[in-house]
């Protein structure tokens, strides 16, 4: 039997920050924005703090199956393959994808809301 870890203390500690966060999205790409700083840091707790990880690395994908997609760089990285394979880090990232892509729905039904935040008319 193998033994699988969990990093759902780690996921306490970034959500609600990550909610706060894309709550406060003005736009979609904000929401994308937010989702990788949320999964970058997550994955420097897990992994290592000097993980160096870039946008293009972690996207927020509502397209996608799972909502995300990782770059092979990440995937070439032996610590964060294996976390992914014996522990609960997928669905981890999996429910932060969910939330990100609520609000990225939210925000793509109502441009008008995020037009007017952005570029207010004076007057």
């Amino acid at each position: 039997m193998t033994t699988q870890l969990s990093f759902s203390k780690y996921e306490q500690e970034i959500r609600p920050i990550l909610r706060k966060s894309i709550n406060s999205a003005e736009s979609t790409e904000d929401v994308k924005k937010f989702f990788f700083y949320g999964v970058r840091n997550l994955l420097k707790k897990v992994l290592q703090p000097q993980l160096s990880i870039d946008h293009e690395d972690i996207l927020l994908d509502p397209k996608e199956e799972r909502g995300f997609t990782i770059s092979s760089r990440v995937w070439d990285i032996p610590a964060f393959a294996s976390a992914w394979r014996e522990s609960d880090l997928p669905h981890i990232i999996e429910r932060m994808a969910e939330f990100a892509i609520n609000r990225y729905k939210h925000l793509e039904k109502h441009p008008d809301k995020t037009e007017a935040k952005m570029y207010p008319i004076p007057g």
